[in-house]
Order: structure tokens, then sequence, then C-alpha cells
């Protein structure tokens, strides 16, 4: 592994799956949120361009930390090396998040 370990973070964002790599994350002071800050985009010297990572760089171009409700985090690594982020569009398919109220709105009340 690195001195200094990777992360690759995959979350659920209105209707899209981020995945980016980060050097620190943290459970933040934020009841609910995990901090990420240290983002990682790969300064690629080939002529091909993805757009999702332009639209990654972008969107988290002057971003210095991000807070992240816990309940869309899908999936946490590290890794040994940085991987290309990526924005995937959910067309048609269903994912469902974490349910904010396990019991329902009401609690455990019972009637």
């Amino acid at each position: 592994m690195p001195a200094e370990p990777i992360y690759r973070v995959v979350f659920l964002n209105q209707a899209e799956i981020y995945e980016i790599y980060v050097k620190n994350i943290y459970q933040s002071d934020l009841y609910g949120f995990i901090e990420i800050e240290g983002f990682l985009f790969g300064e690629r010297s080939q002529v091909v361009v993805d757009p999702s990572e332009e639209r990654l760089k972008t969107q988290f171009n002057e971003v210095t930390r991000s807070y992240i409700p816990m309940h869309a985090i899908i999936r946490i690594d590290e890794v040994e090396k940085e991987g290309v982020g990526k924005i995937v569009e959910l067309k048609g398919e269903k994912v469902t998040p974490f349910p904010l109220f396990p019991m329902g709105p009401g609690g455990n009340k019972k009637n």
C-alpha cells in the first residue's frame, strides 16, 4: 500500500451514482454526514477525454471539502492507486437509499 491511503467513494446523488477518489475521509461533526477532502483527478496526457470525469472535475473544481449524507454512501474502499472518477446516470434502474425511518414516519406507535 502507498504511504498515503487513497479512497474510492461511491455515493448516490440525484439519480446519479458518483465514483470519486479522495485522500482523506472522516466522520463529520455534522451528525449523519461523512467528510471527504483531497480530491484526486487523474492528469491524463491523452487526447481522449472522458466526459464523465470532466464533469466531476468541473463540479468539484473549487471544493476543498464535501459533506455527504451517510445514507447516500453506497461504498467506501481503500485502494492502492487512483482510478478514473465517473458519474453514472440511473436510467430506469432502481437504487433504494437506506431508509430514514426504519419503523415508518410515526416511529414505533401502535394504534
